[in-house]
């Protein structure tokens, strides 16, 4: 509800900004200059009179001259060009063309609109940014579900996937049907019935990154000692449950992680299916 407020606000502030810039340009075209009024305000009562006469005088006389021309040629207006009258035209406003004050203001005009537009632009951007490639949409791992397994056997650590934030660990074959027993959803069974999990790196204490220990080949997390065991099973600490998992599709070999959404909640206190002790050391 509070996105779509502070959209509203940033246009109008735009719009508001765009109007004063217009109001300004108009209220100071054809305004008198700071020397004319200054020599208005200095002038003495008889000098404003006599001005103001002289000026009446002057628009009388070509008031009368203009009807004399007008009354001589038929009551069109007409101008002298080379010796002979000829008819007024009135002048064209591309002949004319744009003043250099209308130019600079219709400049500044659109220089706000578009930063204006483009600032908008990226606000959206921000509040709705693209989900298909990192962390919130469907992250393809860069390997195979072969190769992944064939990684994690060889160096005794689950693999990372940085797009994601998660860990992907191997999954004992012998112990789905535990699994099933101890109540985990079908979506990560999937996984685990095909030799994996998709564990995601926070802690569920208190959202710390929990880093995996070689030495005791377990989850251990640096901040409050929550503890892990190689399926992300909750084996000491804090933590209200295990780690969160997130949905694995494995298509041809190929492995997708959902990261859409909520994560699926861990594993409640107490389970145990793969019954892994520490393998040495403790890191925390």
């Amino acid at each position: 509800m509070i996105i779509p407020i502070i959209i509203v606000v940033i246009f109008v502030a735009a719009g508001a900004s765009v109007l004063l810039l217009a109001n300004r340009s108009r209220a100071t075209t054809g305004g008198l200059s700071r020397e004319t009024r200054a020599r208005d305000r200095a002038a003495t009562p008889e000098e404003n009179v006599a001005s103001a006469s002289a000026s009446t005088e002057i628009e009388a006389a070509g008031r009368e001259r203009a009807d004399e021309t007008r009354a001589e040629h038929g009551g069109v207006i007409t101008r002298r060009r080379g010796g002979t009258m000829v008819e007024y035209e009135p002048v064209d406003e591309e002949e004319l063309g744009v003043s250099r004050r209308q130019f600079l203001n219709r400049a500044v005009l659109t220089s706000v609109g578009f930063a204006a537009a483009g600032f908008g632009a990226a606000v959206l951007a921000f509040l709705w940014p693209f989900k298909s490639g990192g962390f919130g949409g469907q992250v393809k791992v860069d390997k195979s579900l072969a190769d992944i397994k064939a990684t994690i056997a060889s160096t005794r650590r689950p693999y990372y996937v940085p797009n994601a934030r998660t860990y992907i660990e191997l999954y004992p074959e012998n112990d789905v049907g535990a699994a099933k027993s101890a109540g985990y959803p079908d979506v990560v069974l999937s996984g685990m019935e095909q030799g994996v999990v998709a564990l995601y790196q926070r802690c569920v204490h208190l959202g710390c990154r929990v880093p995996f220990c070689e030495s005791s080949q377990w989850f251990e997390c640096p901040c409050h000692g929550s503890k892990y065991n190689r399926v992300g099973e909750k084996t000491a600490g804090p933590a209200p449950r295990g780690l969160d998992h997130w949905p694995l599709k494995i298509d041809g070999g190929a492995v997708t992680i959902n990261t859409e959404g909520a994560p699926i909640n861990g594993a409640p206190i107490g389970t145990n299916t793969t019954k892994q002790q520490p393998e040495g050391p403790l890191c925390v």
